[in-house]
Parts: C-alpha cells; structure tokens; sequence
C-alpha cells in the first residue's frame, strides 16, 4: 500500500497590507513658504474683522449722535405752528394801530413771547427760513405760484407765503413761495423747417408785358 507523501509546506504569504507611497518630506525653504502664506491669510482675516468692528462702532456712534441731535424733531414741528400763531397775531394789529396802553401791553407781550421762542428754537438748533429774494432751491421750498413782470431774474423768490423751518441741516416744513417766471425762450425751429431750403425771391420778367387796356 503506497502511501502518499505528507503535503509539502507552501511558500509563505505576505498578509502585510499595502501602504501607500508616502511623500517626501518638505524641505525647510518649503516649510517657510507655507508658513507664510497661512500667516498671510491670518492677517488678512484680522485685518478685516477688525475694519468690519470699527465700521459697526462708527455706525454705532453716528446712530447715537442723530439721535441726540435730532431728539426735538417731533415736538419742534408741532412748535413752528404756535410761532406762526404769534406772528400773526402780531401782523392782525401792528403797534401804530393800538389806542390804548392795554392793546400796547398785549402786543409788547406777544412780541416778547414770540422773541423767546424764536430764541429758543435757534438755542437747539431751529432755524427760521424767510427766503424772500434769494434763489428758489426745492430742498427748503415749496413753490405755490409763478409770477410774471416781477423785473427779477426767473427762479427768484419774490412772495413768502408761510416761512419754512429746518432743525441743523434737516427740513422741518418748507417754506411756501412764489416765483418769478421768466420769459418764454424763443420757439426753435422744427427738424422740417431746417431741412427745407430758403427758395430765392422770383425776379420780375424783362419780357412780360402789362395789359395797359383793361
């Protein structure tokens, strides 16, 4: 009985896993250049967050700076009315028409009131528009008529209907006017007049004979 022979022993497997090439290390000069970059790129960044912070902070503090600039805007405007009130209570009886001391009293005291208000309003920054003769600008005015033959220039304030009052640089009510108008421009000529030719003047016949007889 042959036996068979003991199985012979197979070549070892290598069960090691594959790995991956790995890279050269960088050199130093490499290391440097990348270094900077991200250092760069950090300052960059802060850079910016602190500009955008220094915007919000300026922001910030003009916010603040309106609002306490122009914290009387409401009450200013309801206010203009009663100094309008007092000018014309004024303007319905001027000093030379009062006969007796009382109607002189109560004018000087209207007057006086009228003067501490004015005072007031310009104290926190109210100013009172009367832009009789100055040039019509529509940031500060309201322009109700045109008025011709007023021998000014055209665009000139000629009438103040209601002054108009402003707190620092912003317009609380504008002023109502009227204007000087102009003189219309001279009508141009249309594209077919241009264009049409100028026909010269038809000379008389040497040779046409008039009809003496009729």
């Amino acid at each position: 009985m042959n036996m068979s022979d003991p199985a012979m022993p197979s070549d070892p497997v290598d069960e090691t896993p594959d790995r991956a090439a790995e890279p050269a290390p960088k050199s130093d000069r490499e290391r440097v250049i990348e270094l900077e970059s991200e250092t760069a790129q950090l300052k960059d960044q802060l850079l910016r967050a602190l500009a955008e912070q220094e915007n919000v902070r300026r922001r910030a503090q003009r916010e603040r700076d309106d609002a306490v600039k122009y914290a009387a805007q409401k009450i200013a405007a309801d206010l203009v009315s009663s100094a309008d009130n007092l000018r014309r209570a004024l303007e319905s009886m001027p000093e030379a028409k009062a006969k007796d001391d009382a109607t002189k009293q109560l004018l000087a005291g209207v007057a006086a009131t009228e003067r501490e208000l004015l005072g007031a309003f310009e104290k926190h920054g109210i100013r009172k528009l009367v832009p009789d003769g100055e040039k019509f600008d529509h940031n500060f005015h309201q322009a109700m008529f045109e008025l011709e033959n007023t021998g000014k220039p055209a665009g000139t304030i000629v009438q103040v209907l209601q002054a108009g009052y402003v707190l620092h640089d912003r317009l609380l009510r504008p002023a109502m006017v009227g204007v000087a108008k102009g003189p219309m421009p001279a009508a141009e000529p249309g594209p077919e007049a241009a264009a049409k030719p100028e026909t010269p003047a038809e000379k008389p016949d040497p040779y046409h004979r008039v009809d003496t007889k009729a």
